[in-house]
């Protein structure tokens, strides 16, 4: 099993990229690939103990900035870590591709690299969203801001899978996020997708609204990626304000300091829940390949567990599911 991994990409790389790709060989007992300018790469892994670690190093001189226009950086630059990393995965002498940069022109080179899946029409980034009775998983979250109806339903498809294939989840529920329960409510999207979802082999259970999300009334919950982005923005930054109120306030005073040194081992186990690094990147369901883009301020821990999640989805054979159930697809979920 080797993964590749963009070394280049995101706004701490490379040396916390190649941080977490350490920590990932190490922990997870495979092979890294790490794909980026050679000079640079050798540097950061001479930081590192990697005695009796699998790395290997691809060069690829050329990168890809945050800001860069998705579609003309991967014209203008057809050897940089991103577009030589999807090589890598779409010549099959990698299993897995990992990035924590540019996350349109990731999803760019991978639909001109890969292709997408017989029978999706677009892919969709997801991203497992922590709930009280465990996880469930937020489709699309980005890749996607306008959306045709028969889309949300195959995002659906590939959410169920997904969540099947990597988490185990038996059956798992999927849900039309909405402005309310009822099959009347919603916006003229919501409103023309939910009879696709007759079309498609999930256990669909109609509308959830935004709050029912963290209480884990679906497995996976299907929305457009402009709605799938601010849903996701917004609840990582009201976890964020919410301990950073919590530490303020418990740090007032000797009496609440002294609650708080009691408490701290069970608001450590919280943060460990709602930490985006604990669940790694985002898989991009619905191209030819096991591929993950991470948040671009990922620390070494959370690339270290974007290699987890990927293999986990190469070793389930996502990809290949996915595939199985699109061509089962009536015609009635095409949006052409």
């Amino acid at each position: 099993m080797k993964i590749a991994l963009d070394v280049m990409g995101g706004d701490r790389a490379p040396g916390e990229i190649v941080a977490g790709a350490v920590e990932g060989a190490r922990e997870h007992k495979l092979e890294i690939v790490l794909v980026g300018r050679r000079s640079v790469v050798e540097v950061e892994l001479a930081r590192h103990d990697t005695n009796g670690l699998a790395l290997s190093i691809v060069d690829a001189p050329e990168v890809v900035s945050m800001n860069e226009s998705p579609a003309a950086s991967f014209r203008a630059k057809r050897n940089s870590s991103i577009a030589v990393g999807l090589g890598l995965l779409r010549d099959r002498e990698v299993a897995g591709f990992v990035s924590a940069g540019n996350s349109g022109a990731v999803m760019a080179a991978a639909l001109f690299l890969l292709g997408r899946i017989k029978g999706i029409e677009r892919p969709a980034l997801a991203t497992v969203f922590p709930t009280l009775p465990g996880k469930c998983l937020l489709i699309d979250v980005g890749a996607n801001a306008d959306c045709k109806p028969p889309y949300l339903a195959q995002f659906g498809l590939m959410g169920s899978v997904y969540m099947e294939k990597v988490f185990g989840c038996h059956h798992p529920k999927v849900g039309l996020l909405s402005n309310g329960e009822e099959d009347s409510k919603g916006n003229l999207l919501v409103q023309e997708a939910r009879p696709f979802f007759q079309s498609v082999p999930v256990n669909f259970v109609g509308n959830v609204e935004g709050k029912d999300i963290p209480y884990g009334l679906a497995d996976v919950v299907v929305t457009d990626g402009f709605t799938g982005n601010v849903a996701l923005k917004l609840s990582e930054g009201i976890g964020e304000v919410l301990f950073q109120l919590l530490r303020e306030e418990l740090t007032k005073g000797l009496l609440s300091q002294a609650a708080a040194a009691a408490l701290r081992p069970a608001f450590r186990r919280v943060r460990q829940r709602l930490d985006y690094q604990e669940y790694g990147g985002a898989p991009l369901l619905g191209v030819e390949g096991a591929c993950s883009i991470a948040h671009g301020r990922s620390s070494a821990k959370a690339i270290k567990n974007a290699i987890r999640v990927t293999r986990q989805a190469a070793e389930g054979g996502v990809v290949a599911a996915i595939a199985e159930r699109a061509g089962r697809l009536v015609g009635a979920t095409r949006g052409t």
